[in-house]
């Protein structure tokens, strides 16, 4: 497989999880965000959305947009697995991923920040609020969920896709210098993530186009 990413976009960090947790290789195909790779006429034959990740499989086919690549990886090597055997389980799992995935990600993904910036005319300063905003009130939803159900990690006492959202999230929260007080539950289960030899392995600072 070849798996086209960005080491800090959070969405391709995600995938870099579960293929490192499924203990799956891969090629790893740089496309660099920040200086417009993305846009370039060979990324565009790639994948018309000009977006990471993008996953090739053996046969040529490519998958898209993150959580439904890291479904395909869970279904078609289920072990170990990345959401609960039980339906309750499951949709908690996807409820605490999609959080991140559905409600802080896109209001603050690079292109969007790229927007407010040159388009709207934001400040740097009103950027940086708009993001620590978006990135608090978030996280603030998650912990109340984990607070309801104990576990090392998001969900009991094995990684799930919910874990394989939160940890890029809280990597991308660290480096804009957001709020992270008031989250126990939540930070436990990324200090419990990144003892795991998988999340390092998949973190920003150990791909080969780590800046």
């Amino acid at each position: 497989m070849k798996l086209y990413n960005y080491f800090r976009s959070s969405a391709s960090f995600r995938v870099r999880i579960a293929l490192q947790l499924k203990g799956l290789a891969y090629d790893y195909l740089p496309v660099h965000l920040a200086k417009g790779e993305q846009k370039q006429a060979d990324f565009a034959a790639v994948t018309a959305e000009g977006l990471v990740p993008v996953l090739q499989l053996d046969d040529g086919r490519r998958l898209m947009q993150s959580m439904a690549i890291i479904e395909y990886l869970d279904e078609t090597h289920p072990q170990p697995a990345l959401l609960p055997a039980d339906p309750v389980g499951r949709a908690r799992v996807r409820a605490l991923a999609q959080i991140v995935a559905c409600e802080i990600h896109p209001l603050n993904n690079l292109r969007v920040l790229k927007y407010l910036v040159h388009d709207l005319k934001a400040s740097d300063d009103a950027k940086n609020a708009w993001y620590k905003h978006w990135v608090r009130l978030g996280l603030l939803s998650y912990e109340a969920r984990l607070a309801e159900q104990p576990g090392t990690y998001s969900h009991g006492d094995t990684p799930t896709l919910a874990d394989c959202c939160l940890v890029p999230q809280i990597f991308n929260a660290q480096r804009f210098d957001c709020d992270l007080s008031g989250l126990p539950r939540t930070m436990a289960a990324f200090d419990a993530c990144m003892k795991l030899d998988a999340f390092q392995k998949a973190a920003p600072d150990a791909c080969p186009d780590a800046e």
